[in-house]
């Protein structure tokens, strides 16, 4: 993320605890009323974001992990590919040779 990118989510949530406060104004609670139940809204959001973000890091579905995978993926599929087929073939011998000496 960049540093306008966070400064724009900060921007964006500042102006949106605001619009809370004025709609909850407009539809009758008092300033205090408004401003409390504004920041609950806010605070339930934080924890909610927080919540989804410890889900995706445990379940390694950030966006780092998933370029990684996927660059190790193109990584390995193109080195397979520029391997002959005699060397294709040694290194299938040597896996059927590795996994009849694991049973």
């Amino acid at each position: 993320m960049r540093r306008i990118d966070a400064l724009s989510i900060g921007i964006g949530v500042f102006a949106t605890g605001g619009l809370a406060y004025v709609v909850l104004q407009q539809a009758g609670l008092d300033n205090q009323t408004a401003g409390v139940w504004s920041q609950v809204l806010l605070v339930g959001g934080l924890i909610g974001w927080i919540v989804s973000y410890v889900g995706r890091a445990v379940g390694n579905k950030m966006t780092y992990h998933q370029q990684r995978q996927e660059y190790e993926e193109a990584f390995l599929k193109k080195r397979l590919e520029e391997l002959s087929p005699a060397e294709l073939a040694k290194i299938q011998a040597e896996i059927e040779q590795e996994n009849q000496s694991q049973m």
